[in-house]
């Protein structure tokens, strides 16, 4: 992930600290949304300046090589732009890419903005429901790793699914045997010292 993960509440902090290829386009971005639709807070979360109504609208997403613009009830507005690229298959969020800021269409997003903002503030309408993910195969080396370490396996047996997902998702991703060695390794420590994988390094 090439965007800023700057830990700070403070949205001016956070557009300081942004990289600066996309630091520029955030500023300008903001400035449209505050005078298009001055009514929204602003806050930080999940290193995103984020947007709201009376529930989450949008968020910029400041990175190295572009700008990210996330409608989080994006999908319920896809057939009124042609804004957003890929993820057709999202349950609800859907984002712009933005790499060349001169090819952004501004009243575009001003039309999906007021759009979106509508959508937040209809007490009828409510987001679709979540689709449940499929459950991600056990990785083979895992399985047995497991089988021969009873306490690893009853620290994963331990965990929610979605904390599951976590390794198998970050082993199955390994290619190179040595790479696959050592995550199976530090997975099996993790486990059995109750860690989750994203304090896996204890």
């Amino acid at each position: 992930m090439d965007c800023s993960r700057t830990p700070t509440r403070d949205p001016e902090t956070w557009l300081d600290l942004a990289p600066a290829f996309s630091q520029g386009m955030a500023r300008e971005v903001r400035s449209w949304i505050q005078r298009w639709e001055p009514d929204l807070r602003e806050s930080i979360k999940w290193h995103m300046l984020c947007f709201s109504g009376r529930k989450l609208v949008c968020a910029l997403s400041a990175c190295q090589k572009h700008l990210g613009i996330t409608f989080f009830r994006g999908t319920e507005l896809r057939g009124l732009t042609k804004l957003f690229e890929g993820g057709e298959g999202n349950t609800s969020i859907q984002s712009i890419r933005v790499t060349d800021f001169a090819k952004l269409d501004a009243q575009a997003l001003k039309r999906l903005l007021h759009a979106a903002v509508a959508l937040d503030a209809d007490l009828r309408s409510k987001p679709p429901p979540a689709k449940k993910r499929a459950e991600w195969p056990m990785p083979p080396v895992l399985a047995a790793a497991l089988k021969k370490s009873p306490k690893a396996a009853a620290g994963f047996a331990k965990l929610s699914i979605s904390c599951q997902r976590e390794y198998k998702v970050w082993i199955s991703q390994a290619k190179q045997p040595e790479t696959i060695a050592r995550r199976v390794k530090e997975t099996l420590t993790a486990l059995a010292a109750g860690r989750k994988w994203a304090q896996r390094k204890g």
